[in-house]
């Protein structure tokens, strides 16, 4: 077999075997509007924190809370060991906040304050472009 082949082989067979990884979200997350947006070209150098009210059955809302990839953290304190771990494995690491609109800037401070005591120097916070009416 020549190596052409087997190289067109393995591309197909990584193309079939790749999961796209997606997360679950269990909070709601209603972006804020922004006039100057900036896109982030590097998606794999992204890490997401979610802060917003607990998804529950029925459709109903509860408390603020703060997910970070597929769970739920219960206390804000968790955010530096967590985040501090994915800084060592990615230095180049940025923090995107998707924050929904309605939650306490309280919170937002307080995982601000658990990402400088990490060492999380790129946080990105995460907005809905609007358009002006002219």
């Amino acid at each position: 077999m020549a190596l052409p082949d087997i190289v067109f082989i393995l591309l197909i067979f990584f193309m079939v075997t790749t999961v796209l990884r997606s997360v679950d979200l269990k909070v709601r997350v209603r972006f804020t509007n922004a006039k100057n947006v900036e896109k982030i070209t590097q998606k794999r150098l992204i890490s997401y924190i979610y802060v917003g009210p607990k998804k529950l059955p029925n459709g109903q809302l509860g408390a603020t809370q703060i997910q970070i990839d597929d769970a739920i953290i219960d206390n804000v304190d968790e955010v530096r060991p967590i985040m501090h771990e994915k800084y060592q494995a990615q230095p180049k690491l940025i923090v995107s906040l998707r924050v929904d609109r309605d939650a306490e800037s309280g919170i937002v401070l307080d995982i601000q304050e658990q990402l400088r005591k990490a060492e999380a120097r790129r946080i990105n916070y995460s907005t809905q472009h609007k358009v002006e009416n002219q």
